[in-house]
């Protein structure tokens, strides 16, 4: 009914139920309109009319059917040499662009990538003859109108627009006619097909609870007779949960939904086209305009929003006159909108029957037989599964390979990693310039040799447990520093006394001050040498006018610091006094002669000894 009003140019509203050839209702026309060398060279075309512009447009709403339509143009065109191309996210920019350049003859593609190329200047749609909205009512919605309305302002003014839908409400219409010129309706039905649905699909509602649907789900899918079966839910999440539990109940399972990349989708679909896979989950991406054939079940997991969606649900079996089985699955907070839906439709279940896994009608209306249980026997697992279907590599810009919306993704080939071409870098630890921990093919500095290599100040942290010399092999270990916990200054005087009395940690630590002393002096630039406080300080030289140290201020706690104080000082070795009295202000100078004064930090005994004798 439609290729003789199309071939003639007029605007064509065309609506018939699934599965009757809509797809080549509008794609013969178009073929026909566009002017390919071989026409030329048949003498049916002016070489004025060739062009390397599209010469047709095909707008569709998902992925998966603009790869299936473009599939039928490419065998319909196939005699003439049509060159047909694909336009859709998820794949990568740079094949698209380089097709487009080599020219095309009819573009099929999603709206968002469409303008994405038509606003970069890559996408020329000023010699568009035909425009085509396949599944128009879905295009038409609210979300796909302003990309189609500013896709159909590029177009010429003078073309034809064809729009194609199974379903096509009065307000879709009235707002298609803004588009088209004196368009032509045409509603084609079998003349026994009297109800909305296609009358060789058997479908069945029952009234089942959420929590006992996957059982009965997996008990439908072995029901005698069953091909091929499609599972569609309402969210994304769903679809991939009822996978994965199918999957590891024995089934051969797969999934399409919006949180796969576009390669895993891909997977999926071209495995259950091929069999690999004989149940795919899905949403409602996949429920307009795929064909598969061989699909004899349909089930719907979850109740559709409306009745346009229930309609092409179930349009995916019982195509091209073959018969099908829809099962709906409705829960109890669902059966308003159902009973909504069941009434646009006409249908006979308005109270859907209660139904469990267990029921006898289940078994008697789905064929099932007696004793199965919820998980597939392992004899009749004999199909390949999904993992058997490769993952094109489209170079997607998202997470390519994902298999569901929980994180679980493909791992990528260990070929595709570089492999590493130099030496991972060595870390040291390092302490004042010495290297600590002693890495193997490290040639660890000594303190003396990292001070007098210093460009600048330098600052030599000598601890009293690290020996003096790190790359003699007869030095001591090195031993953890100890801390304590002090109370003003006596604490340190008693730490001080104690170190005293162990001869050999403090001539070791007298060893390592002397030689950092040393490094500083030879030291390019000031250095400043910070010394434990718990050791005592090497006698300065003798200075001739000896300046008073100034008092400090300290608060202490009653009179037991006083008293312990007196005990360490009492305790102290006659050794450390003068390295306390003899601390000068400034180094010794005679007169007429001027001399650099080096300043030194005081310690911290020498501080509390200052202290205890002013206070």
């Amino acid at each position: 009914m439609t290729l003789p009003v199309a071939l003639s140019g007029s605007d064509v509203i065309g609506q018939a139920k699934t599965g009757t050839g809509k797809t080549l209702g509008f794609g013969l026309p178009l073929l026909e309109r566009v002017t390919v060398p071989a026409d030329v060279e048949a003498g049916r075309a002016e070489p004025e009319l060739l062009t390397d512009a599209p010469q047709a447009l095909v707008v569709v709403p998902t992925r998966e059917l603009c790869q299936q339509v473009t599939n039928d143009l490419l065998t319909a065109g196939k005699v003439r040499a049509v060159r047909v191309l694909a336009i859709y996210g998820g794949r990568a920019y740079e094949p698209q662009v380089e097709a487009l350049k080599k020219g095309v003859d009819v573009v099929v593609g999603t709206p968002g990538r469409l303008l994405d190329l038509a606003g970069q200047k890559k996408l020329r749609l000023s010699a568009v003859k035909s425009l085509v909205l396949d599944e128009a009512d879905e295009m038409l919605d609210l979300g796909f109108l302003p990309d189609v309305e500013k896709i159909i302002q590029m177009l010429p003014a003078k073309r034809q627009t064809m729009l194609f839908s199974a379903t096509m409400p009065g307000q879709v219409i009235s707002l298609a006619r803004r588009y088209m010129s004196q368009p032509t309706h045409i509603r084609a039905t079998a003349p026994d097909d009297e109800g909305a649905t296609v009358a060789n699909i058997t479908q069945h509602v029952f009234r089942a609870h959420s929590m006992d649907k996957p059982e009965v789900v997996a008990r439908v899918l072995q029901a005698e007779g069953r091909g091929l079966a499609m599972i569609f839910c309402r969210t994304k999440r769903t679809a991939a949960d009822i996978a994965d539990q199918l999957s590891q109940r024995g089934f051969a399972a797969g999934s399409v939904h919006g949180d796969l990349g576009q390669g895993a989708r891909e997977q999926a679909l071209r495995a259950f086209r091929n069999g690999k896979v004989d149940v795919l989950v899905c949403t409602d991406v996949a429920a307009r305009g795929i064909d598969v054939e061989g699909v004899t079940h349909v089930i719907n997991y979850q109740s559709p929003e409306d009745e346009k969606t229930y309609l092409h649900r179930i349009g995916r079996t019982g195509r091209a006159g073959a018969s099908g089985t829809a099962v709906t699955l409705v829960d109890w907070d669902d059966i308003p909108r159902w009973q909504l839906i069941n009434k646009a439709l006409d249908l006979p279940f308005s109270d859907p029957e209660e139904t469990y896994s267990t029921s006898e009608h289940l078994y008697e209306l789905l064929n099932i037989p007696e004793g199965i249980t919820g998980i597939l026997p392992r004899a009749e697992r004999t199909r390949a599964g999904l993992d058997a279907e490769e993952i094109e590599d489209l170079g997607e810009t998202g997470p390519r390979g994902a298999r569901g919306g929980r994180g679980r993704r493909a791992a990528a080939p260990a070929e595709e990693r570089p492999a590493r071409t130099r030496t991972q870098r060595q870390r040291r630890r390092l302490r004042g310039g010495v290297v600590i921990d002693g890495e193997a093919g490290d040639s660890p500095q000594s303190a003396e040799t990292a001070v007098t290599t210093a460009e600048g100040p330098a600052t030599v942290t000598t601890d009293p447990a690290t020996p003096a010399d790190p790359a003699d092999p007869a030095a001591e270990p090195r031993q953890p520093r100890r801390r304590r916990r002090t109370r003003g200054g006596v604490t340190a005087k008693a730490e001080a006394a104690a170190a005293e009395a162990a001869g050999k940690e403090t001539a070791g630590a007298e060893t390592a001050a002397a030689k950092a002393e040393t490094a500083v002096a030879t030291a390019e630039g000031p250095a400043t040498v910070v010394t434990d406080p718990a050791q005592p300080q090497p006698e300065a030289a003798p200075a001739e006018t000896e300046a008073p140290a100034k008092p400090r201020r300290r608060r202490t706690r009653g009179a037991s610091t006083a008293k312990a104080a007196e005990a360490a000082k009492a305790s102290e070795p006659a050794a450390a006094a003068p390295s306390a009295e003899a601390e000068p202000a400034t180094a010794p100078a005679e007169e007429g002669e001027a001399k650099p004064v080096r300043r030194r930090r005081r310690t911290r005994s020498a501080a509390a000894k200052a202290d205890t004798e002013t206070g």
